[in-house]
């Protein structure tokens, strides 16, 4: 497998868990909501808001997992980024890349 279809793929994987993250989000603000919606309701047994609030924080331990994991994670792709970068400046010239984004905008007018 090619050092680009590692990066690749790296990217895939972390894309999936930040969508994965995102929707654990929605689902814990929901969770949220609905024990606050609970809470206001007069004949609502106790031990149903208790149980609510135990979901609640249980979503949330799996939400901190997976940030967790990102930021271990990001490090590498932040580290590839900077590399990318670093080569890039050395051995493309400025003119080169000057002349790019003049003709791209040329095309865009």
């Amino acid at each position: 497998m090619s050092y680009r279809k590692v990066i690749e793929n790296y990217y895939t994987d972390m894309n999936n868990l930040v969508d994965i993250l995102t929707k654990l989000i929605n689902s814990y603000r929901l969770l949220i909501g609905g024990v606050n919606e609970l809470n206001s309701v007069a004949l609502v047994h106790r031990k149903d808001i208790e149980d609510g609030i135990d979901r609640t924080n249980e979503l949330g331990k799996i939400i901190d997992e997976i940030i967790g994991a990102l930021d271990k994670s990001s490090c590498g792709y932040i580290d590839y980024f900077k590399l990318k970068a670093e080569f890039i400046k050395q051995n493309v010239g400025l003119e080169y890349i000057e002349n790019e984004i003049d003709s791209e905008l040329k095309l865009h007018e």
